[in-house]
């Protein structure tokens, strides 16, 4: 579909290190760049790029490949998609002749609908049957014109086909709307209608300025209150922030994180345009990932209801493993910023933001509510909850610090308290090593490996064929000698067989596509590639090495390896001779 020279230009104009720098912070190691993996939550980096070699892998959990693999991961996209993405950031013009990627194709109409979706809503707000909307938002909500223009917000007509129809005219097919999350399908009728009828609506643009969904909330107590977009080709609620394409412009010290929408529009009408909301759902470790690309400390400003603290609770826990630091507003007389602001003001909000606690004040204070301190068994038990969040702290200054502070508020001498946690650290620290161990030992024998399975089923003969194909990664020019020596029918497993097949379809002219891997691989596999090939960083890697390693994959092949129950038997026979 797309020639292997475009491939290539796309490569060379969107450099490694440009592209993953725009989503990932990182730091010079040498030749290579370290940082915190986008993938998965980890405190100490160990996602390195290699843009000598214009790849990356994460030595955490295994992410690899090249530029086209990294956008493919971070973006949810398909091979093509990932290369439309990039060829369009490049400014390199693609001739698709109408081919380009079905996931491309369905996003970019979704995109297209939501857009035309979203100028309807907004125009309704100011037509008649848009009154009860306008009045809720201005009246009741306290909003601006220029408030409601600045985000966009609509109105859904309390009509089961307002929207259908328009989209209709302009040519969107009941399939598109559906999948959209614009319409449903009645199951008497058979006929489309509208998801969103009788409700304010809230368009949610990503930080690219797409209208990627919508959210939609009612003006009275009639349930369910908010009705949000479910995922689509274009939207995943998991990974995207209400109105961060405005507040990753101001939010570079600091971000309020909100749970509804109309707290986080109050705040940029006070003036607070660095806040955000998540969409409908408690956080999640991507959206803290997401936050942690944008600014370098949070305020938690969740509803002061028992669910609002413990989603606290949750956002201070996934924000602090990818590094953010998290304070938490606790807005007294008040449920939301929302009604805060109202009630108190912008300079009020402006203090609380001062007084803002830490997760351990956050932990404490609730621990201290819950427990009745003149009982003594209250006290222990507050206490021994107190120790585990003390031995949780790394820093042993910060430790030292709060050790002292529990100590005084439940009256018990500091020295018996440190001794009880200096235990429980010693216990963690065992407990956690003998976890990692087995974890390591599993992962090196084999089980549970999802991309290749039949690793363990003859181990010995696996791990020469990683040997192999490592080599030749490393490598390709060794590939022609590899073929001399080696048919896809003498590799022991479907993965390595796989991976040896591609390796020789890409191998053109003399060089290999290593890009076009993931034609053909899945992103864990190519992640099992990078690693391989980084497997032989640092190693002896020619021709006579190859032989070594083939002649060992044939040998090892032939001899299968005995199962469990193959060896007990085996021991069995031994002990009766």
């Amino acid at each position: 579909m797309i020639s292997p020279e475009v491939i290539e230009e796309i490569k060379e104009r969107c450099d490694i290190e440009s592209i993953v720098s725009s989503y990932v912070t990182l730091k010079r190691a040498g030749s290579n760049l370290n940082g915190l993996c986008p993938f998965h939550s980890e405190k100490t980096p160990s996602f390195t790029v290699f843009p000598i070699a214009s790849n990356f892998y994460c030595f955490g959990c295994g992410a690899g490949g090249d530029v086209i693999t990294f956008i493919m991961k971070i973006e949810g996209l398909d091979y093509p998609g990932a290369l439309e993405f990039l060829a369009k950031r490049a400014g390199i013009p693609l001739d698709l002749n109408g081919q380009g990627s079905n996931e491309g194709k369905r996003r970019a109409r979704i995109l297209s609908m939501n857009r035309e979706a979203g100028r309807f809503f907004h125009k309704q707000l100011y037509e008649k049957a848009g009154i009860a909307g306008h009045t809720y938002l201005t009246q009741k909500r306290g909003l601006s014109d220029a408030v409601i223009k600045h985000f966009g917000l609509g109105f859904a007509p309390n009509d089961f086909g307002a929207l259908t129809s328009y989209l209709s005219s302009l040519g969107y097919t009941r399939q598109e709307m559906t999948e959209g999350f614009l319409c449903g399908i009645s199951r008497k009728t058979d006929k489309p209608y509208d998801y969103f009828r009788n409700r304010v609506i809230f368009p949610i643009i990503d930080v690219a300025g797409n209208l990627i969904a919508f959210g939609g909330r009612v003006m009275d107590d009639s349930t369910p209150k908010y009705l949000n977009t479910s995922d689509t080709p274009a939207f995943k609620k998991s990974k995207n922030l209400f109105a961060l394409n405005f507040a990753k412009k101001r939010g570079a010290e600091h971000m309020i994180l909100c749970e509804g929408y109309m707290d986080v529009i109050a705040l940029h009408a006070a003036g607070f345009d660095n806040a955000v909301a998540t969409l409908g759902t408690a956080i999640t470790p991507e959206q803290a990932r997401l936050l942690k690309r944008y600014t370098k400390k949070v305020f938690i400003a969740y509803d002061s209801d028992a669910a609002g603290q413990r989603a606290a609770e949750r956002a201070f826990r996934l924000l602090a493993e990818v590094g953010v630091e998290t304070k938490l507003l606790k807005m007294k007389g008040a449920k939301d910023p929302d009604e805060y602001l109202r009630k108190f003001g912008d300079v009020r909000f402006k203090n609380l933001m001062e007084e803002g606690k830490s997760r351990f004040d956050f932990t404490f204070d609730n621990v201290l509510a819950r427990y009745d301190l003149q009982n003594s068994e209250d006290r222990i038990a507050a206490a021994k909850e107190m120790t585990n969040v003390l031995s949780g702290i790394v820093s042993g200054v910060e430790r030292d610090v709060y050790t002292h502070k529990v100590a005084d508020h439940l009256k018990l001498p500091f020295e018996a308290l440190q001794r009880d946690v200096d235990r429980l650290m010693r216990k963690n620290r065992s407990e956690t090593k003998k976890s990692e161990m087995r974890t390591i030992v599993r992962k090196t024998e084999g089980y549970q490996d999802r991309v290749n399975p039949d690793y363990i089923k003859n181990v010995k003969a696996a791990k020469a064929e990683e040997g192999v194909l490592g080599i030749l990664l490393q490598f390709p020019e060794l590939i022609p000698a590899a073929q001399k020596l080696l048919s896809c029918d003498d590799f022991c497993t479907e993965y390595g067989r796989i991976v040896y097949e591609a390796l020789q379809q890409f191998y053109i002219d003399g060089k290999l596509e290593i890009g076009r891997l993931n034609e053909v691989l899945t992103e864990e596999q190519m992640g099992r590639v990078m690693r391989m090939k980084v497997a032989r960083d640092g190693l002896l890697n020619n021709e006579t090495v190859l032989h070594e390693c083939a002649n060992t994959l044939k040998m090892a092949k032939n001899k299968k390896e005995m199962d469990i129950y193959e060896i007990i038997d085996a021991k069995r026979r031994k002990q009766n001779d």
